[in-house]
């Protein structure tokens, strides 16, 4: 798993997963607060989170957990952190709850390690705060309702999850939302100053990508609706 420090206090671990036969990246995040540690998102199983417990596995602060959304490969390693702090959006958990046994059925061929039905025990509507390490989350329908992301005021780091697309090619994501919804969504992080924003599949990006995206959206959203 290949380890990028962005800042002093956020880290990013990236692990290759296969994706419809070809090799893709998926991030996973590390805050390392004052008070308490966060983790964005947990991958594929077991294996995914181990190299970020190895990584503060001198620290004693507590750790909080945060699902972006409710896609497997952001939540399989849930398990890991049974006993602490798990927080998603409300649909997310009940999107997991409701799909757990399909979708490990269609995708076991993923699980890294191994990967436990656990859902988030901390739930929300639009936006949560841990003043004291200068955490926002919130609420950010996009690539799918239940997506929310994580703002680190400290450093300016913007945690988006799959609401940036997988690569600079395909910047606009799959949207099971509708296109006013992405719209205030973009318009939503502009009103975010950050330095680095970081998704689940694609390289770190600035704050640029969202014209970017704002640009490509109209076309992007006929062709996903077949409205070319």
């Amino acid at each position: 798993m290949k380890t990028t420090k962005l800042t002093t206090h956020n880290i990013m671990f990236t692990q290759t997963m296969v994706w419809d036969g070809q090799n893709s990246d998926l991030n996973l995040g590390l805050i390392l607060g004052k008070k308490r540690n966060y983790i964005i998102d947990t991958g594929l199983g077991s294996d995914s989170v181990a190299p970020i417990l190895e990584h503060i596995s001198h620290d004693t602060k507590p750790i909080v957990v945060v699902n972006t959304h409710s896609c497997f490969d952001h939540i399989w390693g849930n398990w890991v952190f049974e006993s602490s702090l798990i927080i998603s959006h409300i649909l997310c958990r009940d999107s997991i709850r409701e799909d757990w046994d399909h979708v490990i059925q269609t995708y076991s061929e993923h699980i890294n390690g191994e990967a436990r039905r656990c859902l988030p025990n901390l739930v929300f509507e639009k936006n949560l705060y841990f003043p004291e390490d200068g955490i926002e989350i919130f609420h950010t329908p996009g690539h799918t309702p239940g997506c929310i992301s994580v703002y680190d005021t400290v450093d300016k780091v913007l945690y988006a999850g799959d609401n940036i697309g997988d690569t600079d090619d395909e910047i606009v994501p799959a949207i099971w939302t509708d296109l006013a919804t992405f719209q205030r969504l973009i318009k939503t992080y502009k009103e975010y100053d950050f330095n680095f924003c970081i998704s689940g599949h694609n390289k770190p990006q600035t704050k640029e990508v969202l014209s970017r995206m704002e640009d490509a959206l109209p076309e992007v959203w006929g062709k996903q609706n077949n409205r070319e």
